[in-house]
């Protein structure tokens, strides 16, 4: 099962590097990682996807707190929460089909963020299936270069990590 763990971090060097040293020392695939500074500079906010049954993944979680720079550990999995991911993709933008493109970029509500003669950039943010229906539309028309974001999430409601 696929969970989503939100990690609160103290912002300094080599905290990254101790969290995917855990994961990779225990066997476990990251499928998305993303980290940034929250409002407080000295705190990051680490989101990530990982596959595993929920035994592992509470074992993970109670060695993710063990480890010195880490504030709080969450599984999303486990409650209700919005995540989001982004992404540029490169399109190979012939005559042909540029106004395909344009009609998928209008239906996904993605932009346009970059034009050239050749090429389109383009840019969405969505959940796991509107990027995989959006991607799916794409693929046939020629895709040149894509890069994702990696997932963020955040609690519904009231409730927060800090």
């Amino acid at each position: 099962m696929q969970h989503t763990i939100s990690v609160l971090v103290v912002n300094r060097f080599g905290v990254l590097s101790r969290i995917s040293g855990l994961f990779s020392g225990r066997g476990f695939n990251i499928e998305s990682l993303n980290v940034a500074e929250t409002s407080d500079s000295d705190i990051s906010r680490m989101t990530i996807v990982t596959i595993g049954d929920d035994s592992k993944i509470e074992q993970i979680t109670k060695q993710l707190n063990k480890l010195v720079d880490v504030i709080k550990v969450v599984d999303l999995t486990e409650e209700k929460f919005v995540d989001r991911e982004l992404i540029l993709v490169k399109m190979n933008a012939e005559t042909r089909v540029r106004e395909e493109i344009l009609r998928i970029v209008e239906i996904f509500r993605a932009k346009v963020v970059d034009v050239s003669a050749q090429t389109y950039t383009l840019e969405m943010t969505g959940d796991e299936s509107k990027i995989k229906g959006f991607l799916e539309l794409l693929r046939p028309l020629g895709i040149k270069e894509l890069v994702r974001s990696g997932r963020i999430a955040v609690s519904r409601g009231t409730k927060s990590i800090h």
